[in-house]
Order: structure tokens, then sequence, then C-alpha cells
């Protein structure tokens, strides 16, 4: 019996896969820009920080403070509600999209920072040609809820009107807590060809069969730009486990360069890595279309070709 599916059945899969090549070709063309609004302004703004009320999960909205307590809990928060979260925080408190942005990237274990950053923009208008809003009745229809009586209980033509709602009006900033290892860096052999693993790339398939320094790169200036909770990095060390006699150094790359040099390194592409130095490998992607493509879908249109 075939166990393969009709393309119908898995296009939509295929496609949330694809969402994420895409967002971090944008991010290899437009480097630091990611962190700006690339389109257009955001607008209106009241501040650059975060809603207490959103840290806390005390917003009133049953089905997203309930969300917000099980990503503290599981890491984990559904599509769906990562995008009425932004659309609570950047077109209803009217928060720049960045801060928020960065304490939802801290505390998801699959966070991706060109996905997690470019998502809040294009909810927030900054990346889309209009801002994206859910009422109350469309949270309820899809998280199974009843509630009424809130302030997203409106149509949508009246959210331009909106009022900051009084839970909303608080504001605090980013919290940065370092969580790396408190460890003693164990030594380097400078005559073996290493690889270098970091937190978004732990591939326990990376050269397998071969003979490898294999060492992960924890460096301090990494997560304090782009901090994570104690919970991710916690999981990363987890799955740190699955690449046998992995070595974990904590400090910046210029420290590797004191014991190996960079004839003996190699890592994998990735905008994060552009200050790296030794052999540059290409990452994997679903399809060989690359560039900046202003939208998603003239992305997608050219991918679909290749699948």
């Amino acid at each position: 019996m075939s166990l393969e599916k009709p393309w119908y059945e898995v296009e939509k899969l295929i496609q949330e896969l694809a969402w994420r090549d895409y967002w971090q070709h944008v991010w290899i063309a437009k480097g630091e820009a990611i962190h700006t609004d690339l389109k257009h302004p955001q607008n209106p703004i009241a501040h650059y920080q975060i809603p207490k009320a959103i840290v806390n999960s005390t917003t009133g909205i049953n089905a997203l403070d309930s969300a917000i307590d099980d990503l503290y809990d599981s890491g984990y928060m559904h599509n769906h509600m990562r995008m009425y979260l932004a659309s609570i925080c950047c077109n209803v408190a009217r928060s720049h999209w960045l801060e928020p942005s960065k304490w939802l990237y801290a505390n998801l274990l699959d966070g991706d920072i060109a996905s997690n950053q470019l998502s809040w923009q294009w909810v927030a208008g900054a990346f889309s040609n209009k801002k994206y809003y859910a009422n109350q009745d469309n949270i309820n229809h899809f998280f199974g809820d009843t509630q009424k009586n809130t302030f997203l209980d409106i149509d949508y033509a009246d959210f331009d009107q909106i009022e900051i709602p009084e839970i909303l009006s608080e504001s605090i900033p980013l919290p940065i807590d370092l969580h790396l290892p408190q460890m003693k860096n164990p030594p380097l052999l400078a005559d073996q060809n290493s690889l270098i693993y970091n937190y978004y790339n732990l591939d326990p398939a990376w050269h397998k069969e071969e003979q490898h320094q294999r060492i992960l790169l924890l460096e301090p200036s990494l997560f304090k730009r782009y901090p994570v909770s104690a919970k991710c990095m916690n999981f990363a060390l987890g799955l740190a486990k699955n690449i046998p006699n992995l070595k974990i150094f904590v400090g910046e790359f210029d420290a590797l360069l004191k014991s190996i040099s960079p004839d003996k390194i190699t890592y994998k592409e990735h905008p994060l890595n552009a200050h790296y130095s030794g052999f540059e490998e290409p990452r994997e992607w679903l399809s060989s279309v690359k560039g900046y493509f202003p939208s998603f879908f003239a992305f997608w249109k050219k991918c679909k070709k290749e699948l």
C-alpha cells in the first residue's frame, strides 16, 4: 500500500514550512533592517515596550491569558493565537512590535528570529498593506470559547476608533536575563577539524559518520540581544545531548580563535553567523528559490513549481 498522499492533502503543511524559508530569505536580503519597519511605519504607536497585562497574562481575554500561561508552561503557542497576541499588542495597545516580538521569541521553544520579527511586522502593518485584527467572536470561534463583553467584543469596522483599554495601558520594558550554562569551558583541540553548532543549529545528522571536534557555541552577546527563557535554553541543551561528544563553549566566536584556527572550523550559513570565519556550508532549503520577494505568495508561486 502506498503511503504517498495527494498534493492537495499536504500542500498546506508544506506551505507552512515554506513560510519559514521565506522569512529567512527576507532576513538574508534585508539584514539588520528586519528589526525596523520594513515597508511602512507602524502607526499609531503609544510606546516601545510591552503591555504588563500581556506578560502577566491578565488581559481579561480568557483564551489569550490561558495561552500565555500555557506558553510559560510548555514553550508553545498556537499559530493563530500568536497572531491574536500580536494584534492586541500592536493594533489595540499600540505597542511598537519589536519589544513584544522579542518577548514571544524568548519564550518559544520553536522560536525563530526571522519568522517571529517579520510575522509581528506583518500583523502590525509594517510589512503588509493592512493591519491584522481579530475580534472576540473570531477568538471564540477558533478556540471554543463563549466569552462576551470584552474590549475585543466589537465589529471589525470599529477597530480604527478603539481607545487603548485601561488593562493594556501600563507597559514595561523587556526584561533581559541571561540563562547560559554556568560551567568551565572544556579544552579545545587545535589540530582537529571542528564543527560549530549553535542555538539555532543542533542538527544531530550533520556530518554524523565523520570524525570531528563538535562544539556548541553559546555567545553571551547573542543572548543579550535576543534573550531566551531558562526553559528554552534547557530545551536546547537537551537537544544537544543527541550529538555525541559535543563540547559546550560559552563565549564569543573570537575566543574560539584563540584555540582553533579558521582553517579548522566549519559552520552552517546563517545571518547570525556573519562574524564567523572558516568554511561556511549552505543550509538545506525546501527549494532552490532564493532572493527577496515582496510577498510570500510571490515566493510560494515559484516554489510550487519545484515541489
